[in-house]
């Protein structure tokens, strides 16, 4: 098991568009994705994308049954994608609470968009065709976005909205850091 140190915001790599990946069924690869999948356990993320590790490559995983971070999220299937596109599926949009492992002890409230269709490769190269609705298409734009260099507090349109958890949310007596 090889948990990595997460890189916080400020570091300059996370601003940084990736790579694609271009050979699948690598060792790399694998060791990679095993990485990204102790560390995000380690973390209790229910995402967590490759250059959060220090490799800016396109690559994130995601998915969970039940999240403390997200107690009332419904489930995300476990996935691996690779050089993903999404596709949103109309203009709606809906604002909702965010954290994120780089982004440790905040929240913001973000709009995303509520359907999106997306699109990838798993780690042996296999298309990835998926609709996502809800908080699964929340977690794939946020984890896709630090593919392209962004963050979420740069997502976030109303700055009040912006803060540190335990001043936002004080009767949450559990509520796990990030």
């Amino acid at each position: 098991m090889t948990v990595r140190t997460v890189l916080k915001m400020g570091t300059p790599s996370l601003l940084e568009r990736s790579a694609l990946v271009t050979a699948f069924d690598t060792p790399e690869l694998k060791t990679l994705i095993e990485d990204l999948f102790d560390t995000m356990h380690a973390y209790n993320g229910v995402g967590i994308a490759a250059p959060q590790i220090g490799v800016n490559l396109q690559v994130v995983i995601f998915g969970f049954e039940s999240s403390p971070r997200y107690p009332d999220a419904q489930p995300v299937p476990q996935t691996i994608l690779i050089n993903p596109v999404i596709t949103p599926l109309g203009d709606e949009e809906v604002a909702g609470w965010e954290g994120c492992l780089s982004v440790p002890g905040l929240r913001g409230e973000v709009p995303r968009y509520t359907r999106i269709r997306y699109q990838g490769f798993d780690q042996h190269g296999k298309e990835i065709d998926r609709v996502a609705e809800g908080f699964h298409a929340r977690v794939v734009q946020h984890e896709c976005d630090h593919l392209w260099g962004i963050l979420y507090p740069q997502r976030i349109r109303d700055m009040t909205k912006f803060g540190f958890l335990e001043v936002l949310f004080p009767d949450l007596t559990d509520a796990p850091d990030d």
